[in-house]
């Protein structure tokens, strides 16, 4: 039987009082000075001359990248979702995942992509293949999913952190057929794109489908949290589902329209015959 939609209610004062991530702020700060650096500083040596290193539309790009690692990993976003609420974990989870990924991509000029990559390169040549790329990320999103997991990430910070750093980095690597930065690991051609983004849209389904349609919660450590808003830790767990459902779906499927919108933009322009190029924003 489902729990009922009302539990003890608690305040977010209660349920997580303000405190710095100095981990995940920490992190932020140096992706920043190290882009900084590198736009500035290396850029003279690395970047293609006559070719701006860095244009104003890639910095806004991978600050809102950051930005959103920073909101979504910080309080009080994660200090609920650890705490109270799943579907603020689940918030976080789409964060990582969906939307920081292909902006600090984006963002990143395809000179400096391509310095970070080299040494790794032949690894990257094969992780960053559609098929092993959707398969690393959605078996890593599939395993911080599992009950004896997100205990364990919920009781053990460094194991939280561990367990979201896994998650980003097999996220650059699922988007990276997409965004293609760099001629070495191009993107796909762009029906393969809009082909690829509707199979990651089918696979989140099945874990979402057990937290939505299960009568009982499924993390039962979020049972012994205190309930914030009264919003039991059944109807948490539905209302997370759907997050995961429909908010991870409609990102995906805005990617998949702006892909085809930017396919068709381009066969008029190039009288039906468009060239395929490496992204530069």
């Amino acid at each position: 039987m489902a729990t009922p939609l009302l539990a003890a209610s608690a305040s977010l004062g209660e349920v997580a009082s303000f405190h710095l991530h100095l981990d995940v702020l920490g992190m932020v700060i140096a992706l920043a000075f190290g882009y900084e650096y590198a736009t500035r500083r290396l850029a003279e040596h690395f970047a293609p001359r006559g070719e701006v290193p860095v244009t104003r539309k890639q910095r806004i790009m991978f600050y809102s990248g950051l930005g959103t690692l920073l909101l979504v990993s910080t309080w009080p976003l994660h200090d609920v979702g650890e705490s109270s609420l799943f579907v603020f974990h689940m918030v976080e989870h789409l964060g990582i995942a969906l939307i920081a990924p292909p902006l600090l991509l984006y963002g990143t000029p395809w000179w400096l992509t391509r310095m970070l990559v080299r040494p790794i390169l032949p690894v990257m040549r094969i992780l960053t293949r559609p098929f092993v790329a959707l398969f690393v990320f959605n078996a890593t999103l599939g395993m911080i999913h599992v009950p004896g997991v997100v205990e364990l990430m919920l009781t053990s910070e460094p194991f939280h952190f561990v367990m979201h750093l896994l998650l980003f980095v097999t996220a650059i690597l699922m988007w990276w057929p997409i965004v293609g930065p760099i001629p070495d690991l191009p993107r796909l051609e762009p029906f393969q794109r809009m082909g690829y983004l509707f199979l990651q849209s089918l696979v989140p389904t099945v874990p979402a489908s057990f937290l939505t349609l299960g009568d009982t919660p499924l993390y039962k450590i979020y049972e012994t949290f205190p309930r914030l808003w009264g919003i039991s830790a059944h109807t948490d767990q539905v209302i997370a589902g759907l997050v995961m459902k429909l908010g991870g779906g409609l990102l995906l499927w805005g990617f998949i329209a702006g892909v085809f919108f930017s396919w068709w933009a381009e066969e008029q322009r190039y009288g039906g015959t468009p060239i395929r190029t490496v992204t530069k924003v």
